[in-house]
């Protein structure tokens, strides 16, 4: 594998880093993290159903697309920790992924855009495409364990919240859209790192450039005459001639 060039690999994880953060975008604002369903027995009114998310809450009737009640400042009056955790996590989860974004970026434009002889101050700089793309993939693991943990903790705390109360709570589908992203971001660090070590010259330092040997260091070497390959020392005997 020629890895001095742009691949597929680099090019499909930074596609997929950025799904990945949509993703991450769409599940923090959906208001569609947990559900509180109100059963009525009367025949005359609706079954109404409350959409709690990390930043509004809406209630709408059974069969109907309007919010009947939409509170904007739900945000600052959460009550339920793993929505609280979640307010700061996926922010911070997709802060994260995009600056590994902007590194994984940053490599690819090193590497396509390098001089066709590598420079020695390069090889001993750490922002180098290799290294770029390392310190990208654990980023991006980072943000996806940091999105992944508490998108988990809101299906047990559903169960805690059903135990503590009714069983009324259910989880909505930002809780899918949201671990679907980060096992993006997984997918992303995977590629990352699979990138890296297929390409890494073993020898070279652990974040350096792809390079077994500094590759400004250059040995020249002066072609040999057919005698000289016998021996380290060329001796030329000049030959006289006599004229009569």
């Amino acid at each position: 594998m020629g890895c001095r060039d742009v691949h597929a690999a680099t090019v499909l994880s930074f596609l997929c880093g950025i799904a990945s953060v949509a993703g991450l975008f769409a599940g923090t604002l959906l208001p569609n993290w947990r559900k509180l369903r109100l059963i009525t027995f009367n025949r005359n009114e609706k079954n109404l159903t409350v959409y709690t998310g990390l930043w509004v809450k809406c209630a709408r009737y059974d069969g109907s697309s309007d919010c009947l009640m939409y509170d904007t400042t739900w945000y600052s009056s959460v009550d339920q920790l793993d929505l609280r955790v979640l307010q700061f996590a996926l922010p911070l989860s997709i802060l994260i992924a995009m600056g590994a974004l902007l590194l994984c970026l940053i490599g690819m434009c090193n590497t396509a855009f390098r001089s066709s002889v590598p420079n020695i101050k390069l090889a001993k700089c750490l922002v180098n495409s290799a290294g770029c793309h390392l310190v990208a993939g654990l980023l991006f693991f980072l943000a996806g364990t940091v999105s992944l943990s508490p998108s988990i903790w809101v299906i047990f705390y559903n169960v805690h919240l059903n135990k503590k109360f009714e069983p009324v709570f259910t989880f909505d589908y930002a809780v899918y859209v949201t671990m679907a992203s980060a096992g993006g971001l997984y997918m992303t660090s995977l590629l990352l790192f699979i990138w890296y070590c297929a390409c890494k010259s073993l020898p070279s330092p652990f974040w350096q450039p792809l390079y077994s040997h500094p590759p400004s260091m250059h040995t020249y070497s002066q072609p040999y005459s057919a005698r000289s390959r016998l021996s380290a020392i060329e001796i030329d005997i000049p030959v006289v001639s006599h004229t009569t």
